[in-house]
């Protein structure tokens, strides 16, 4: 069984935070690349004290190597929108 989405205040719990913002992150990659295409996929969220700290490392393969690096960034860039999503 899965945390609740909101704690007693009505806010979203770490949890949800770190699993809205983890998973749209890899929507991202996953949507830009295709499986094979990508060799390794690490995404690292916390939400500590209010802070959120996403980290998105994406190594890939051939012709697609040359958009890892924004495509990581845009990865992190729709993390944050999503848990912003959830405050509002």
């Amino acid at each position: 069984m899965s945390a609740e989405p909101t704690d007693e205040a009505g806010e979203p719990t770490d949890q949800t935070v770190v699993e809205t913002a983890a998973d749209a992150a890899e929507g991202v990659v996953l949507a830009r690349f295709a499986n094979s295409d990508v060799k390794d996929l690490d995404i690292t969220v916390t939400f500590d004290d209010g802070i959120l700290d996403v980290d998105v490392y994406l190594n890939t393969t051939g012709d697609a190597e040359a958009d890892a690096d924004a495509v990581a960034t845009e990865a992190v860039e729709a993390a944050e929108a999503a848990v912003d999503e959830l405050f509002e």
